[in-house]
């Protein structure tokens, strides 16, 4: 069967079986990829000045599952037949370990990028997950998604960071 399109979990993110699927939605659309693009955040060293330890990101679900649906459905209404998939992980994540993936599918490779990009931008801007940063000295919580899913200017912003 595959991976499923949209997950939020604690286990280690692996990109290698949401490329294939999104490649495999493609070729099921009779749409031939011609671009598989791909994004893997992870926890950096260092933010802010100061040294990162580990980050703790916490997520309330359901509703993250369907702000990646919606981000999806966003990407594939702008690029058509660009076919997106985001698995997110929650809990404790040391330095260097993936956080976020998302794959885009697409007949052209500019399409795939942008999807991408603008998944990522979305997924900030409307998806409630938040990061608790833990640092030499401290700790603090990092503002997360703010922006309401149907705020047309946000999402306008995140289609121009997408195309720049």
């Amino acid at each position: 069967m595959g991976a499923p399109a949209f997950v939020v979990t604690t286990e280690p993110l692996e990109l290698q079986p949401i490329i294939d699927l999104v490649a495999r939605r493609l070729a099921d659309a009779a749409a031939s990829a011609g671009a598989v693009t791909s994004f893997l955040g992870t926890v950096r060293n260092e933010n802010r000045g100061r040294r990162v330890d580990r980050l703790e990101y916490e997520a309330y679900e359901p509703l993250a599952v369907k702000s990646f649906e919606r981000i999806a459905a966003e990407a594939y209404e702008r690029w058509p037949d660009t076919h997106v998939a985001v698995h997110h992980r929650v809990g404790r994540l040391a330095v260097g370990e993936a956080s976020v993936a998302i794959a885009a599918a697409s007949p052209h490779r500019a399409d795939a990028f942008a999807a991408c990009r603008y998944a990522i931008e979305r997924i900030k801007q409307i998806t409630p997950i938040w990061k608790h940063e833990f640092f030499e000295g401290g700790d603090v919580w990092i503002e997360g998604a703010t922006a309401d899913p149907d705020d047309e200017e946000a999402r306008g912003r995140a289609l121009q960071a997408a195309c720049a």
